[in-house]
């Protein structure tokens, strides 16, 4: 009798761990709290930090492993989801130079996030909620960041899309925390059609999801199997996706909306790991992009432009959360554009760095805004602004301008809003009425009088 991959093959233990752990701590707490009996607080936060704890062991095991074979890629087959004919789509996990690090960082980013929620929501009412929440953000981003098809991957980005949503929305007694939500999940819905679309283009293409028939080599160094045209096809698509992820122009105003959720997973989610998961996806399919120069410009002036857009209008921003959530979408432009130019490992660390970087500011802003009032009250008043400033250097009406540009968020929204909401709302109320219209003409009387004979109690 031959035994399971898994059990003969050590390294596949160690990738596929990877992705158990934190699939257990949801697991754990989330069946105890569905049968009515929550576990405490304590033993959440403990069996959340055992699996993102062994979850970074065993990731760290696998990177040396890899690095000893050069960073080649070693792909772990799961099994097949179906198979018709010649297509097929397939469960596999990859672990190379790009999959590996990245888990590194992002379990040992969020057993430190656990840490500190574990104290930060101490009684509160959704407190294992939160951490329901956040090992399925753990498994999502395992899920998306160790798939080794286009099909694995999209099932790790809707995880991603729908835990971000409810932590923006957590504390759901608040309105504004709602319509936040709902601002967030909308934008996903629409740039999620990009990822979508571009898997059904692969697997047309190529006859399955595998990322392994879309290009072939050791990451970076990728070629691309398909057409120029297909692969341009499928980069735009990409990148369509990774805008709505990223909070790239046009579909940035949710980012400082997202704001309404706890600290803790503005953390985690803006300002380091969900904001670069369409910086991932473009760089696990670096070489399509390399095949396509067309979608890689396109990349760089959006990036590009999305850097000044969140640089000028978070110079004028008066609380912390909000220019520390503009300060990652610079970074998150600036990393867009670094892959656009063809550079791929700059990116990577550009990501890591800035990462580690900002969860930390965003998990001690309610620390430095207490040591600032102690300041302040110290010093008698406000420090004040710095003595220096760039704005000094321009003309005092173009200064003016940028000011007034930033104070109205560059007037992004009100442009998405004149042209592309209330068009599309406008639309759609047109054709609720003409429903309406036509279901009331074969009910054999008018909307109106329907809606009479319903509001006085009779039946319609």
């Amino acid at each position: 009798m031959t035994l399971p991959p898994l059990l003969t093959d050590p390294l596949s233990a160690l990738v596929v761990w990877q992705l158990v752990a934190p699939v257990t701590a949801l697991a754990s707490i989330g069946l105890p709290s569905l049968l009515g009996r929550p576990l405490s607080e304590r033993a959440t936060t403990r069996i959340v930090a055992a699996a993102f704890a062994t979850g970074f062991v065993a990731a760290l095991v696998t990177l040396v492993v890899i690095a000893n074979r050069g960073f080649a890629a070693h792909v772990v087959h799961l099994g097949r989801l179906f198979a018709v004919g010649h297509h097929a789509a397939t469960i596999e996990l990859v672990a190379d130079g790009l999959s590996v690090p990245y888990v590194c960082f992002s379990t040992g980013l969020c057993a430190l996030v656990n840490a500190f929620a574990g104290k930060y929501l101490h009684r509160e009412p959704g407190f294992t909620r939160f951490f329901i929440l956040l090992a399925l953000f753990g498994t999502g981003m395992n899920l998306m960041v160790l798939a080794g098809s286009i099909d694995v991957l999209f099932a790790g980005w809707e995880f991603l899309g729908i835990s971000s949503a409810l932590l923006i929305g957590f504390f759901h007694e608040r309105r504004n925390a709602v319509d936040a939500a709902l601002r967030a999940f909308t934008t996903y819905r629409i740039c999620d059609v990009g990822l979508f679309a571009a898997s059904v283009v692969i697997h047309q293409a190529t006859g399955s999801g595998d990322f392994e028939r879309l290009f072939t080599g050791t990451w970076p160094h990728a070629a691309c199997l398909v057409p120029p045209a297909t692969a341009l096809f499928v980069s735009m698509l990409l990148v369509f996706a990774a805008l709505g992820k990223s909070a790239q122009v046009p579909f940035s105003g949710w980012l400082p909306r997202a704001m309404e959720g706890p600290t803790p997973s503005s953390a985690i989610f803006y300002g380091a790991l969900s904001i670069h998961a369409g910086a991932y996806v473009l760089l696990r399919c670096e070489s399509v992009l390399d095949a396509a120069p067309a979608a890689g410009w396109l990349l760089v002036a959006i990036g590009a432009g999305t850097a000044l857009h969140a640089a000028v209008v978070g110079s004028v921003q008066t609380d912390l959360k909000s220019m520390l959530v503009y300060a990652s979408m610079t970074q998150a432009g600036l990393i867009l554009a670094e892959i656009g130019v063809g550079w791929r490992v700059i990116p990577l660390v550009h990501v890591i760095s800035h990462a580690i970087l900002r969860s930390l500011q965003i998990l001690r802003s309610p620390s430095a805004m207490h040591d600032r009032h102690e300041l302040a009250a110290a010093l008698g008043g406000h420090p004040g602004p710095s003595d220096w400033s760039l704005l000094r250097l321009l003309p005092p009406r173009v200064a003016r301008g940028l000011y007034h540009v930033a104070l109205e968020r560059g007037f992004e929204e009100s442009f998405v809003s004149g042209l592309f909401v209330r068009p599309l709302l406008a639309l759609l109320t047109s054709a609720d009425r003409l429903e309406r219209r036509w279901a009331a003409l074969l009910g054999g009387g008018s909307a109106d009088a329907r809606a009479r004979r319903s509001s006085d109690g009779g039946v319609v």
